[in-house]
């Protein structure tokens, strides 16, 4: 989970509306073949699987599935190529194999984790593309040299009506981990497509289905008239508890915080992987009548992950091929389950590495952030992902931008906003591929401080001198958010971005809440009792005592806002209290620790956590029930 190991919470998100990209036509092309090599015997079918859009007359894009059936010999390495028939159609990236095309020839080759091929195994791969012209699949492949030749499969017909098709084409499946970490076995594809018959007779053709309607264009917010994925895992953590089952039902996040929770999940609320998610949300959205159904996955596994905390540091490391693994291992295959066409009527919102930009700005004094920084580890992996996600034309892309206790100040707020934009524009599409910014990330900030301002004076003196806003020029998570939306806007992203806000936790309800600004005529006494934020500094981001549930998920609540939302799953720790071995690279953080008197990052002060956390990521039943009980609004 992520923790945030700065002051405040806030962060910010842009948002841009795409231009449309009608899909033209999805089919299949199926190659089979039996051939004997000079050493072994190669047979292969191959299946080839186009979602197809157009962007504009004569040009377009397109999201190829590839699935490689071993039919001979066990292969301890594979290779296939074909050639595109039209010279407009280009391979513009690829997962699951070393894409690469030279004139119309396009190879691809197996990668260290899925280069064993055993007799009857499949193996699938893919890759986005643009054509030009037309945009005809290919009717011949080679598997190691050896041609899988054979009669294709009569490609459907363009038009709505029903037409021949394979069962659902697997799609890229998600790679092993060779991390100690759980490695992820392939996520179970679905059923195989038909194979001709080995005789010589002609292939039956597939039985006929109907392909699910062509999404739209992006929409401005994808949360606006759209319901949101309930995660039944969490669902259920919830339901357990007592009062839980009020809010049972609300949209929380799914999070892929190392490279096996993508397929075979964490002890935290991914039980599920990231298939099993996308197609229960199928299922929610299919029950859904004519609402969209938004599904919101946090992208979280940079090397050198959160450098300035340790209760939620991840399992890559740059000083050991780790930008290389986050780009191979875990962007490639997240990206290539999101286009599976089976997919593109659910509005995926991916929340983009939690931390990860603002460290580069104000803790480069820290070994682990400074690596990041001079070799350009987090600006590459967030603007690789940034890219690979962008191409997938219902993935909206948000990216995290800290929060008012972090960035608030002068001196971080436009470098902040600078660093966003420079990392943006090195992602293939540019500043485009972000769609939007979101602040307070699994933080406390409260969403709105009703009694004093950033304008107040206390006898004479203004309400920046206090020792809790401490020159910040924020006191609250919406004056920062629709602040910073404009200050990026400034540096270069559209006009149109939006911003949300992580509400999970910053309610500040129960018999602690002040219901009125103090009369005390002293700053500081002023602050403290007017304050509905009641941590000790707003530096304290770990299991915070006092904290409540805040505003429920919704969306444009008010301007520039998408939308409140709930990305960190109420009820899952932040970070234990005490070391607590684990196998998902997570360390112990003081911060954590009720025991603890601080550092200088939280100006030396008692942390105000709880005690007894679990692992950052598990579920923590006395935290969950806090929040109920201090949620505001009420339950």
């Amino acid at each position: 989970m992520s923790s945030i190991p700065r002051s405040g919470a806030a962060r910010s998100r842009l948002r841009r509306g795409l231009a449309a990209m009608a899909v033209a036509a999805l089919g299949s092309t199926l190659a089979v073949a039996n051939a004997t090599a000079a050493n072994a015997a190669v047979a292969c079918d191959v299946t080839y699987a186009v979602n197809e859009w157009t962007s504009s007359p004569g040009t377009g894009g397109f999201t190829a599935n590839v699935t490689i059936k071993n039919t001979g010999d066990a292969l301890s390495d594979w290779t296939l190529r074909f050639a595109f028939p039209n010279a407009g159609q280009q391979v513009s990236q690829g997962w699951s194999a070393t894409w690469s095309q030279s004139g119309a020839n396009v190879t691809a080759v197996a990668m260290d984790w899925n280069r064993s091929l055993a007799t009857n195994a499949t193996v699938s791969i893919g890759f986005n593309g643009t054509w030009s012209g037309s945009n005809p699949r290919p009717t011949a492949f080679s598997v190691n040299g050896v041609t899988c030749g054979g009669t294709p499969s009569p490609s459907p017909s363009p038009s709505p009506s029903p037409s021949p098709s394979p069962s659902p084409s697997p799609s890229p499946s998600p790679s092993p981990s060779p991390s100690p970490s759980p490695s992820p076995s392939p996520s179970p594809s679905p059923s195989p497509s038909p194979s001709p018959s080995p005789s010589p007779s002609p292939s039956p053709s597939p039985s006929p289905s109907i392909p699910p309607e062509p999404p739209g264009p992006r929409v401005d917010n994808p949360y606006a008239g759209a319901t949101g994925y309930v995660n039944p895992d969490w669902a259920a953590s919830a339901r357990s508890e007592p009062g839980g089952a009020a809010v049972a039902n609300t949209s929380t996040a799914i999070w892929l915080d190392r490279i096996a929770a993508i397929s075979s999940g964490s002890a935290g609320n991914n039980s599920k992987g990231l298939r099993d998610h996308l197609d229960l949300a199928v299922e929610q959205d299919a029950a859904n009548g004519s609402q969209a159904l938004t599904i919101q996955v946090v992208v979280y596994n940079l090397p050198n992950r959160d450098c300035s905390a340790l209760a939620s540091n991840g399992e890559l490391l740059i000083s050991q091929n780790g930008l290389n693994r986050y780009k191979t291992e875990y962007i490639d295959v997240i990206a290539g389950i999101m286009a599976d066409p089976k997919y593109r009527n659910l509005r995926i919102v991916a929340i983009i590495e939690i931390d990860s930009l603002p460290n580069l700005v104000t803790n480069l004094n820290l070994a682990k952030c400074q690596e990041a920084k001079t070799s350009g580890a987090y600006e590459q992996g967030v603007a690789y992902a940034l890219g690979k996600l962008y191409a997938i034309p219902n993935v909206y892309n948000y990216v995290d931008a800290g929060h008012h206790g972090w960035l608030g100040w002068d001196t971080n707020f436009g470098p902040s906003s600078q660093l966003f934009a420079s990392t943006a524009a090195m992602a293939t599409g540019g500043r485009n591929t972000v769609h939007g910014f979101i602040t307070n990330t699994a933080n406390y900030s409260a969403l709105v401080e009703p009694y004093f301002t950033i304008n107040s004076t206390v006898n004479g003196q203004t309400i920046r001198q206090s020792r809790w806003v401490d020159w910040n020029f924020y006191v609250d998570e919406l004056s920062y958010a629709q602040a910073f939306r404009n200050r990026l806007i400034q540096d270069g992203f559209p006009s149109n971005i939006g911003m949300l806000i992580d509400t999970s936790r910053n309610g500040w309800g129960g018999p602690n809440r002040p219901t009125g600004p103090s009369t005390s005529t002293d700053m500081n006494t002023f602050v403290n009792q007017s304050k509905i934020d009641r941590r000790i500094h707003a530096g304290n981001w770990c299991n915070q005592s006092g904290a409540g549930l805040g505003e429920r998920p919704r969306a444009n609540p008010a301007p520039g806002i998408d939308a409140y939302v709930w990305v960190k799953p109420p009820g899952e720790s932040d970070g234990s209290s005490s070391a607590i071995p684990n196998d998902e690279g997570k360390g112990f953080d003081r911060m954590c620790d009720p025991t603890y008197g601080g550092n200088e990052r939280n100006g030396n002060s008692a942390t105000g956590a709880l005690p007894n956390a679990p692992v950052s990521g598990h579920w923590f039943s006395a935290q969950f029930r806090e929040l109920l009980a201090n949620a505001y609004p009420p339950l």
